[in-house]
C-alpha cells in the first residue's frame, strides 16, 4: 500500500488540518487502490471517480479556508450497497430489475450525517443478495475474496466493506449486520467492526430483517470507528426505532481515564460453553484477554447465560427467513428463479411460518435480553472469540466438508448478540498459520458503546491489534 492508502481517518484531518496532506491527493491514492485492487478480490459493486473527486476538491478548498464541514471532511469513504446514497442505485445486491433505474434522490441517515460531514464518497461496496448470509457472493456480481488470501470469502454480509478497508481503498466504510454481518468479514480481513446498540445508528428504509439489523462502523482501528459514530450516531425522524442522542461524544470516551480497562469487571467465555474454536483461535484470543487483565482489568473465565444455541439459532431463523420472505413477497417468478438458491430456500421456509412461530421467536429474544441485562449487573465487558475459525474458500455458504448448511452455523458468536440489540465489536489479535487474521469479540451491555469503544482502543494501544497487513 502507499503511505497515503494507510493513513487512519484520524491521522488524515490532522494532516489536513496542519496543512501537510490534500484531500484531492489522497482520493486520488484511494481510487487508484480501489481500481487496483477490485478485479483481484471484488470488493465494489461501482466506484464513482468523477464523484469522488469533485467531493475532494471540494474538501479542500473548506480546509485551504479553515472551515472543515465535519470531523470527516475530506476522509474517503464506501458504503454497502444496502444503504440508500443520493445520485446512485441501491441495488442490495441484486439484479437489476425494471424500475430500479430511480430517481435515487434520497441519502439514508448515516449516509447524509457523513454527506454533511464532508466525506468523500469512493463508491457502494459488494453484499449478497439483501445481506442475507454470512459471506459475499451473489449471482449478479460474483463473489468477494478475502485480503489476505483472494480464493478466500471476505466474510459477509458487509464484505466488500472489510476489503476494501483493509486493503487501503478508504479507511472508513458504513456496514449493516443483522447477524454479525459487519463483525464475520471485520475477523475474516483484520479489521475493526462495531455493531452498535440497535437504534443508535438510525436506519431508513427500515430493514426487511425487522429490529436485528443494526448499521455500524468499519475501520482500520477504534479510534476511527469512534470518530465515525460521532458524525452517524444521531437521531433521525425517518427511523421510527432510533434512539435520542448520544450521551456525549464517543471520541472523548476513549480517553475518558488513563486507566483504560483497569477496574474493568471483565468475563471471558472461550465458547459459550458450547462451541467447538479451532485452536490457533483459542489461543490468540486468550493472549488477548491475559493482555486484558495486565492492563487491570478484573477477568473471570465464565458463560453467559446463553440458551442451547439450537434453540437460538431456530429462533434467528424464523425471524431471519420470515423477513427473506417479506423483502421477497411480490418478486415475479422469474426475478425468484434469478435469487441464489440459498436465498430461495430461506424464503419458502419463511414464507410457511405462521404468528405464532414469529411470536415465540420474539418471546426467545426476550428472555434472553433479559438475561444479558443481568449478566451485565455483575460483568462490565463480555469478550468470546468473534469467529471459531479463519476464512474459508469463496463461493459457498458454508466451509466445505464441515458438514454445516446455513451460515449461523459457523457463526455462532455473532448472531446471538442481535437477538439482545447489545453493542458488540471485533478486532483483530492475531493470524493463523496460514497467515489468516483471527478477531476478538467484544460485547457491552446495551447503550455502552462506548465502553466497547474504549477497551478496544486500550488493546489497539497496548499492541494487540498489530498483525501484518495484506501482502501484495
Amino acid at each position: 500500500m502507499t503511505d497515503l492508502c494507510s493513513l487512519s481517518a484520524t491521522e488524515l484531518t490532522a494532516a489536513y488540518a496542519a496543512g501537510d496532506l490534500s484531500p484531492v491527493a489522497v482520493t486520488e491514492a484511494a481510487l487508484d487502490r480501489a481500481e487496483a485492487i477490485a478485479p483481484v478480490v471484488n470488493p465494489f459493486v461501482f466506484i464513482d471517480r468523477e464523484g469522488a473527486l469533485g467531493d475532494a476538491g471540494a474538501a479542500e478548498e473548506r480546509w485551504l479556508r479553515g472551515a472543515p464541514a465535519g470531523p470527516v471532511d475530506g476522509v474517503p469513504v464506501t458504503v454497502k450497497d444496502i444503504l440508500l446514497q443520493r445520485g446512485h442505485p441501491t441495488g442490495r445486491g441484486l439484479a437489476p430489475a425494471p424500475g430500479d433505474d430511480g430517481p435515487w434522490t434520497e441519502d439514508a441517515p448515516s449516509v447524509a450525517r457523513l454527506r454533511a460531514s464532508g466525506a468523500v464518497f469512493l463508491g457502494k461496496t459488494t453484499t449478497p443478495e439483501l445481506g442475507w448470509k454470512g459471506v459475499t457472493d451473489s449471482p449478479a456480481h460474483g463473489a468477494t475474496g478475502n485480503p489476505y488470501a483472494p480464493e478466500r470469502t471476505s466474510g459477509g454480509s458487509s464484505g466488500g466493506s472489510a476489503a476494501a478497508v483493509a486493503l487501503g481503498a478508504g479507511p472508513l466504510s458504513l456496514g449493516t449486520d443483522g447477524g454479525g454481518s459487519v463483525r464475520i468479514p471485520a475477523s475474516f480481513c483484520g479489521i475493526f467492526a462495531l455493531k452498535p446498540t440497535y437504534g443508535r445508528v438510525p436506519l431508513y428504509p427500515a430493514s426487511a430483517f425487522g429490529t436485528l439489523a443494526h448499521v455500524g462502523p468499519m475501520t482500520g482501528n477504534a479510534a476511527d470507528a469512534a470518530l465515525m459514530l460521532d458524525v452517524v450516531g444521531h437521531p433521525d425522524p425517518r427511523d421510527w426505532s432510533h434512539l435520542g442522542p448520544p450521551p456525549g461524544a464517543f471520541r472523548d470516551a476513549l480517553s475518558a481515564g488513563a486507566e483504560g480497562v483497569a477496574g474493568l469487571r471483565v468475563a471471558f467465555s472461550p465458547a459459550l460453553g458450547q462451541v467447538e474454536v479451532e485452536p490457533a483461535v483459542a489461543a490468540a484470543v486468550r493472549r488477548a484477554v491475559d493482555r486484558l487483565a495486565d492492563l487491570g482489568a478484573q477477568v473471570v473465565e465464565t458463560d453467559p447465560p446463553v440458551p442451547p444455541l439450537e434453540r437460538v439459532r431456530e429462533a434467528f431463523h424464523t425471524l431471519w427467513f420470515s423477513g427473506a420472505a417479506r423483502v421477497t413477497q411480490f418478486f415475479d417468478d422469474a426475478r425468484l428463479a434469478g435469487l441464489d438458491p440459498g436465498l430461495r430456500e430461506i424464503r419458502d421456509v419463511g414464507a410457511g411460518l405462521g404468528a405464532l412461530d414469529y411470536l415465540a421467536a420474539v418471546d426467545m429474544r426476550m428472555a434472553m435480553g433479559r438475561a444479558a441485562g443481568e449478566f451485565h449487573e455483575e460483568f462490565d465487558l463480555l469478550v468470546t472469540p468473534t469467529m471459531p475459525g479463519t476464512a474459508f474458500a469463496k463461493g459457498v455458504e458454508a466451509p466445505e466438508g464441515s458438514g454445516l448448511v446455513r451460515w449461523t452455523e459457523w457463526t455462532p458468536f455473532t448472531y446471538p448478540f442481535n437477538m439482545t440489540q447489545q453493542p458488540a465489536a471485533s478486532m483483530p489479535c492475531g493470524t493463523d498459520p496460514d497467515g489468516l487474521p483471527i478477531g476478538l469479540h467484544l460485547v457491552g451491555a446495551r447503550h455502552a458503546d462506548a465502553l466497547v469503544l474504549r477497551a478496544a482502543h486500550a488493546l489497539y494501544e497496548a499492541g494487540v491489534a498489530a498483525i501484518p497487513p495484506p501482502s501484495w
